[in-house]
């Protein structure tokens, strides 16, 4: 990416996203997930002291189908990632693929002054992100 331009999360996250009370169960997780065409869901913080929580369709794979348990009794906290890693809109594009690739993640919820306002996943980084470089030539 050029070093002239400076791409931020917030040019390429995705604004769509679900955010999900985590006594839910995983069946109506994939339902919603399904609906809202998303491949992640938002756990929602309990109270002002907790983090958010999120959970992959990968995950849901590994900890529910893989392990043979039913998706209509297991609750998405009992599958989820918390803390979940999450970044800040302003922060530069590169410094976001360095993270994801430093921890082994692959997509974020984007927060901005400690409410979620979207998502970013490596897809959203190279196709957003090379778009509007190739824009700018």
């Amino acid at each position: 990416m050029s070093s002239h331009e400076k791409i931020r999360v917030r040019d390429v996250m995705a604004n769509n996203y679900v955010m999900i009370d985590g006594l839910r169960t995983v069946s109506e997780g994939i339902d919603l997930a399904r609906e809202h065409r998303v491949k992640a869901l938002v756990v929602n913080k309990r109270n002002d002291d907790d983090e958010y929580g999120l959970v992959l369709m990968n995950d849901i794979a590994k900890k529910v189908l893989a392990k043979n348990r039913s998706p209509e009794r297991t609750n998405l906290y009992e599958i989820m990632t918390k803390p979940a890693l999450s970044v800040s809109p302003d922060m530069n594009v590169k410094y976001c693929a360095r993270l994801f690739e430093r921890f082994g993640i692959s997509r974020a919820p984007v927060i901005d002054n400690g409410e979620v306002i979207g998502m970013v996943s490596y897809n959203n980084i190279v196709i957003n992100g090379m778009a509007r470089m190739t824009e700018n030539r």
